[in-house]
């Protein structure tokens, strides 16, 4: 299933259902981005809202894309702020969505759904002021090798998300390509149980 088609129809249960990934990686990008101070953020994908919340409490201003309309619905109801900007669009186009540019820009559980990620990285890029910050919250790799992917069950059976794998180094090299150097990586693991295979891998960028 497309990735539009998937999250408009996994909207309307989305919050409900359980899911260990969405709710690690909400605190992975809390835990991480706890520690900065910013002003102005584009969120992309932001899905529920799930994450708008945190950033709209730390920031003056939120730009908080999504691929999906249904989505979309369910964060403007979650999430009523007057600095809180929702828009519907699709980041494999032009970004003609942003506003200026930004000192952080976040990809929570997006770029799984990307199979050639340069373009994403070079508008981040663009996206952000000097020193600013692109942060990635992705399921593991080692995950997504084990079989792992985003999916739900609807009356019609189980749907899969369209993903693609990318390697650690992947992330990294494509990143450093734009101008972006690795400022932290870390790997968070269900009930932080060290000897199983990580859930969520998080990169933090800096603009050089």
């Amino acid at each position: 299933m497309n990735t539009r088609e998937a999250y408009n129809t996994w909207a309307a249960q989305y919050d409900t259902n359980q899911n260990r990934t969405r709710d690690l990686e909400g605190l992975a990008l809390r835990t991480t981005l706890h520690p900065l101070s910013f002003q102005r953020c584009l969120e992309v994908g932001c899905g529920t809202g799930k994450n708008t919340l945190f950033l709209a409490q730390k920031a003056r201003e939120v730009t908080a894309i999504d691929l999906s309309e249904e989505m979309l619905q369910k964060a403007r109801e979650k999430v009523q702020a007057e600095h809180v900007h929702f828009t519907q669009a699709n980041i494999l186009g032009d970004w003609n969505f942003r506003s200026g540019h930004y000192d952080l820009v976040t990809f929570s559980l997006v770029l799984e759904h990307i199979q050639y990620l340069d373009h994403a990285f070079e508008q981040a890029a663009h996206s952000l002021l000097r020193g600013g910050y692109v942060y990635v919250g992705e399921l593991h790799p080692f995950k997504q090798y084990m079989g792992t992917k985003a999916r739900f069950d609807t009356p019609d059976g189980r749907q899969e998300v369209e993903c693609f794998v990318h390697p650690v180094s992947e992330f990294t090299q494509t990143a450093k390509r734009h101008g972006l150097a690795l400022a932290d990586l870390n790997e968070y693991f269900d009930n932080n149980d060290t000897s199983n295979i990580p859930r969520i891998l998080t990169m933090l960028f800096q603009k050089r």
